[in-house]
């Protein structure tokens, strides 16, 4: 047998070390183990959000600008609060192409104001009723829930 043949059946017979296919499917079977259990003996749900009640609540309005990318946001009688291009306030430009995609998504026509609001607990969220689009700015970073949050100040 020439040697380029043999080289080649020793590494087609083993592409995968048979103890790491046995190890894949013991931590398969462990995880979906621990979720039956979960399920089975109602073990309560941890790291769920819970939406505490709103304490201040302000509608804005996201309206995208001249410039690509560049969201201005007012209040209920047109004044302008901030604009994504301002410092510290990209996160402002984020939102708002989050929302309009949303709202391309689920065809909703003309722009209806969303709703910024502050929670009991301390967090902000974004509030659109029109696509019952829901965030809850945890995990942004400070200065992006700042951005919402100086709304409210």
């Amino acid at each position: 047998m020439p040697q380029l043949e043999q080289q080649m059946r020793h590494r087609d017979k083993e592409m995968v070390p048979r103890i790491l296919v046995q190890a894949m499917f013991a931590l398969m079977l462990a995880s979906l183990g621990i979720v039956a259990y979960a399920q089975w003996f109602d073990v309560p749900n941890r790291g769920v959000l819970v939406e505490a009640p709103i304490v201040q609540s302000l509608d804005i309005t996201f309206t995208a600008g001249e410039r690509e990318h560049v969201y201005t946001v007012t209040n209920a009688t047109g004044d302008v609060l901030v604009t994504s291009a301002d410092e510290k306030a990209g996160f402002i430009g984020v939102m708002g192409r989050v929302i309009a995609r949303e709202r391309l998504m689920n065809n909703v026509a003309g722009n209806p104001p969303v709703q910024v609001v502050r929670r009991d607990n301390g967090n902000i969220a974004i509030i659109d009723d029109s696509t019952d689009l829901a965030v809850e700015l945890i995990g942004y970073g400070k200065d992006n829930v700042a951005a919402f949050a100086q709304l409210l100040d």
